[in-house]
């Protein structure tokens, strides 16, 4: 019943207002851009870590961490792609 209530007092927007569209478009390619820079600082300091800890027997550690970064590019290159198609 709530869900039927909510449905009908949010309107359907069917086109954002003029001028939003391209400021959502250049908000979603600087957040993309920061997030990507961010996914490669990860790869090299995992590397780095990798690098340094294989001495101590820690390369699975980092391995994982590793794995954990390259997953967010994967879920950041998606979410952006996704974003841009629905965009237009």
């Amino acid at each position: 019943m709530l869900t039927r209530a909510i449905v009908l007092v949010i309107p359907l927007v069917s086109s954002p207002p003029p001028g939003v569209e391209a400021k959502f478009q250049t908000l979603i390619g600087w957040v993309t851009w920061v997030a990507f820079s961010v996914c490669v600082l990860g790869i090299i300091i995992a590397g780095a870590m990798m690098a340094l800890g294989q001495r101590r027997g820690e390369g699975g550690e980092h391995a994982a961490r590793l794995g954990w970064v390259l997953a967010a590019c994967v879920v950041i290159g998606s979410s952006s792609m996704l974003v841009k198609g629905l965009g237009g």
